[in-house]
């Protein structure tokens, strides 16, 4: 039997080692100078108030210590309206409200993106050209509106304007465009699944790095929303809020004000770390040919 020729095949590198090596030298650099800002709120949270007070003032802690966390909590625990209350709210109106944007966004998406509408056209102008103003401009609208709805110091009043941000629709309906395909919908179709299946199960999949990008903007946007005109009752009022006022009483408090700006700080990394790890894994590995 004839011996098959076989050619060895010399493997070429887009780029040298040493250019792998700059480049990963570069990133870190950007990466450590990107965390820099993070560090020094850490580092402010970690002095004494005679460090914190110094000039000219130090990037680094001499004498580390926990004692303005310890502060933070006395402050919070004798405040009228118990720590763990502006807590709950803020985690309640976060998370409710960026779950339902999620739902909302992406049902409303896939619907002008692949359901053929009369007026689908109009409607996706009317988006973006609500993207041209700011929430400033509605204000006087919008508590009009929560006023006849009588949502006015409730829950509502937070959670169902983040329903309706207009950012998330945009985003999700150019992802939906792009990235579904109308040969897979119309597969799903032919076999039988219902509309709402074939969004769940096949477009949702698909679109991932979208909606966790929305997930991330969207929390990061309720957990930092700070006094709204819609609140009034103090049981109701955010963290956020509650933290501006501790920062607010003085030079006396300054430690407690450093050691604030870390906890309002770590929640929202922790969910962009999470959601980015997942985001970059996806477009990794996803991609379909029609």
């Amino acid at each position: 039997m004839a011996k098959l020729r076989t050619r060895r095949h010399r493997v070429v590198l887009s780029r040298s080692v040493g250019g792998d090596a700059g480049i990963t030298i570069v990133l870190t650099l950007l990466g450590a100078f990107m965390f820099l800002p993070m560090l020094y709120v850490i580092m402010q949270s970690l002095k004494p108030l005679d460090e914190l007070w110094r000039f000219p003032p130090r990037f680094y802690v001499t004498k580390p210590t926990l004692k303005n966390f310890k502060d933070l909590f006395v402050l919070m625990n004798t405040s009228w309206v118990p720590f763990t209350r502006y807590l709950f709210n803020t985690l309640f109106t976060s998370v409710v409200g960026t779950t339902g944007h999620l739902f909302v966004a992406s049902m409303a998406a896939y619907a002008m993106a692949k359901i053929p509408m009369p007026g689908g056209r109009a409607m996706f102008k009317t988006v973006r050209m609500s993207l041209m103003f700011h929430a400033t401009v509605t204000t006087v609208t919008s508590f009009v509106i929560m006023s006849a709805f009588r949502w006015i110091d409730t829950y509502l009043a937070i959670i169902f304007p983040a329903l309706a941000y207009t950012l998330g629709l945009y985003l999700m309906k150019q992802f939906m465009e792009s990235n579904v395909t109308d040969s897979v919908l119309e597969s799903a179709r032919m076999d039988g699944a219902s509309e709402l299946k074939t969004f769940w199960v096949i477009a949702m999949p698909m679109v991932k790095p979208a909606w966790l990008t929305l997930l991330i903007y969207c929390f990061e946007r309720l957990w930092n929303a700070g006094t709204s005109i819609y609140i009034h009752s103090e049981q109701l009022k955010s963290f956020n809020y509650a933290i501006q006022q501790v920062m607010a009483g003085g030079i006396k408090r300054a430690g407690a004000g450093a050691a604030a700006t870390v906890v309002m700080m770590v929640v929202p990394i922790t969910v962009f770390v999470i959601s980015q790890s997942n985001i970059i894994e996806t477009m990794g590995s996803s991609g379909m040919k029609d």
